[in-house]
């Protein structure tokens, strides 16, 4: 009886996450959708500590404290990094939570490799038996170890505490690391009493995980997280397969295919192969390009006032978020200043690109924090066909996403990436610190261009000024 709900529990576990994830594609929907997984994800954890038994001994689980009280630190550390995070520093997060995932697989791996081992000297089962499974612990392994190692690069660099680094022939010797760590993989597979080889594999894949994301950087890393995410999914699934968990494997395959299907999408939107993104280190350096701001004339800075004068008589402005707006942690006055324009009776929307922000979804999830309303969010495709009929474009620290470079000039390593076409509106206002180039490490012809003016200062103190200033109109 007790097999019977706990397959049921796993069913219904199963159908939230299918669900909670078909939710999470729509901005009106994804937080209920979120809970909705995580209500299933409680039920399957539960249901798997109190009703679980053993095919072999049929004994439930115990060590009752040791899990509890595991439950109870990791909740408690969750619970306060999530409520304490600032919006610029979730893709770190995400990266660390994603990395422990991959660590999770690993370790599951590593110990149940260690329960056949003893199986197998104590004569319980033949090596030949247990190539099988042995098979899917060392992908679990690789998969989880590199999933692991690569995210917390990720996270390094994402946080400022990891430089790019790369050398002379590195992709040439991550495909041999790789390559030992997969040969060593199907000789222990073949040989399962080999158990010296699992480490082998363990400390290769890790040293694979830091060289594989070691030397990507920029524009790339929201692309480099959503396939580590992937990968994450695929060894959990994995685990899944160990211990004949439905809704461990569901929940992994879920993750896995999500993951890889986001990663092509964003690459669709770089128009750029996963393959390139991978060993093109597009963004890896922080130098600009040749071509100093004299070599491309001189940029026109705007006054706070004339800038709330061209806003307040617009008919239609559209506002461009960036890294820059969440750095300054200024969704909040943006949402004011839009509902101050709106009051004057101009239209705002929000032209959102795909890669903006620092992982998939950045400027959604900022805008969403501040009750900013899902319909007025455009994406590239539909808000380049606005921007013809657009006053004025506000932009607010984006800058690769609309570095007309990607368009017209073929020696930028952005050539070819779709961009949010600003330029064609009449008047375009560039919020930014400084003329220091954005994260892919570029110049941004967009800044020397006649209809564009600069309007320089942090984001939240601009928009603050901003706001008065119309009003005050």
């Amino acid at each position: 009886m007790g097999f019977n709900i706990l397959t049921l529990c796993y069913l219904i576990a199963s159908v939230t996450f299918i669900l909670g994830l078909k939710m999470l594609s729509n901005p009106a929907t994804a937080r209920r959708g979120n809970l909705l997984a995580a209500f299933g994800m409680g039920i399957a954890i539960l249901g798997t500590i109190f009703l679980y038994t053993s095919h072999d001994t049929g004994e439930h689980l115990g060590n009752y404290p040791w899990i509890f009280g595991g439950l109870l630190i990791g909740g408690i550390i969750g619970t306060l990094a999530a409520k304490k995070v600032k919006m610029t520093a979730m893709p770190e997060m995400v990266s660390m939570f994603n990395g422990m995932g991959g660590a999770c697989a690993a370790l599951i791996s590593v110990v149940e490799f260690g329960h056949l081992s003893k199986e197998i000297t104590d004569g319980v089962v033949t090596a030949a038996s247990v190539q099988p499974t042995v098979l899917i612990i060392v992908l679990g392994l690789i998969i989880g170890s590199v999933s692991f190692a690569g995210s917390m690069i990720a996270w390094g660099k994402l946080n400022g505490k990891v430089s790019d680094f790369s050398f002379t022939g590195q992709n040439i010797l991550n495909l041999v690391i790789l390559a030992v760590a997969l040969t060593a993989g199907a000789y222990l597979v073949y040989d399962p009493t080999q158990s010296v080889l699992l480490y082998v594999i363990l400390g290769l894949s890790l040293v694979y995980g830091i060289l594989f994301v070691m030397p990507i950087g920029g524009a790339d890393m929201p692309v480099v997280i959503s396939l580590l995410n992937s990968f994450t999914g695929v060894a959990a699934a994995c685990g899944g397969f160990l211990y004949d968990n439905k809704v461990m494997l569901t929940g992994g395959i879920l993750v896995g295919a999500a993951g890889t299907l986001l990663t092509i999408l964003m690459c669709k939107a770089m128009n750029r192969s996963l393959l390139n993104v991978l060993i093109g280190s597009f963004g890896g350096s922080k130098t600009a390009v040749a071509g100093a701001s004299s070599d491309m004339g001189q940029i026109k800075e705007i006054s706070l006032s004339d800038a709330a004068m061209v806003m307040s008589y617009a008919n239609k402005v559209m506002i461009v978020p960036g890294y820059g707006l969440a750095v300054a942690q200024a969704q909040h006055v943006c949402h004011e200043l839009e509902k101050i324009l709106e009051e004057k009776g101009v239209e705002v929307k929000y032209a959102i690109h795909p890669v903006a922000g620092r992982m998939p979804g950045h400027m959604n999830v900022l805008l969403a924090e501040a009750d900013v309303p899902y319909e007025k969010l455009l994406e590239m495709e539909d808000a380049n066909d606005e921007f013809k009929t657009c006053d004025v474009v506000l932009i607010l620290g984006a800058n690769d996403v609309v570095n007309p470079a990607a368009k017209n000039d073929p020696a930028s390593p952005i050539y070819g990436m779709p961009i949010l076409e600003v330029e064609l509106a009449k008047t375009v206002i560039v919020n930014k610190r400084s003329m220091k180039p954005g994260y892919a490490g570029i110049e941004n012809a967009l800044f020397f261009q006649p209809k564009t003016s600069m309007l320089f200062g942090d984001a939240k103190k601009v928009l603050q000024d901003l706001c008065a200033e119309v009003k005050a109109i």
